[in-house]
């Protein structure tokens, strides 16, 4: 079964402020087996515009994590964050298609010093932009990418969403930053450039 996850791109400009939230939103998420990929931190913006905290929170599937997102629970911590941060949150379910690098390793990076790369796209040319799927294949393979989050059903519950989102896992943070500025994904990132507008961040996992 496909998992779901979270993906919450925020500007906070009073971390103080933001605690209250902070305080609620742990206990609800961990009530629905939540786990915390990304959590703030460091991070570069490799293309577009980004948001200055990002989370990434896994849960068992789509069904449980809109669940958590509705519960009493969580709706008494987001009442809190609404009035000292802006920005948006996703829920989206996860990939369980064909993996590039699936002859090389068994599944995503796990544990400390895991990496993401967090997408958000709209594509205007549909034609070109699956040459970018074909071409970026070798690249993530190399680099032993593993896609939890590749397209799939999505739900925005605060602000926009783009039509395509993706979450890549590495198995740490030079890695993540190598593949994309590596000679293979360059090429493949050319298709994308024409065909699509995105917004792309490499960050740390939580873990």
């Amino acid at each position: 079964m496909a998992k779901g996850y979270w993906i919450v791109r925020l500007d906070v400009p009073d971390a103080e402020k933001y605690k209250p939230y902070l305080d609620g939103a742990g206990p609800a998420i961990a009530a629905f087996g939540g786990r915390f990929l990304v959590r703030g931190g460091s991070f570069e913006t490799l293309e577009g515009t980004s948001r200055g905290r990002n989370i990434v929170v896994e849960f068992k599937d789509y069904e449980t994590a809109l669940a958590c997102f509705q519960s009493p629970q969580y709706q008494a911590a987001y009442v809190l964050r609404l009035p000292v941060s802006t920005g948006e949150h996703l829920i989206i379910e996860g990939y369980e298609g064909a993996q590039p690098a699936a002859g090389a390793i068994e599944g995503p990076a796990i544990g400390p010093g895991t990496a993401y790369w967090i997408m958000r796209i709209d594509v205007h040319d549909m034609e070109t932009y699956k040459s970018y799927v074909a071409a970026d294949a070798v690249a993530i393979e190399k680099y032993r990418g593993w896609f939890l989050v590749r397209g799939g059903k999505h739900a925005a519950m605060q602000g926009p969403a783009r039509s395509r989102n993706v979450v890549l896992a590495f198995k740490d943070y030079e890695t993540a930053l190598a593949c994309y500025r590596s000679p293979e994904y360059q090429e493949a990132f050319g298709f994308r450039r024409v065909s699509a507008e995105a917004e792309v961040i490499a960050i740390p996992g939580s873990e």
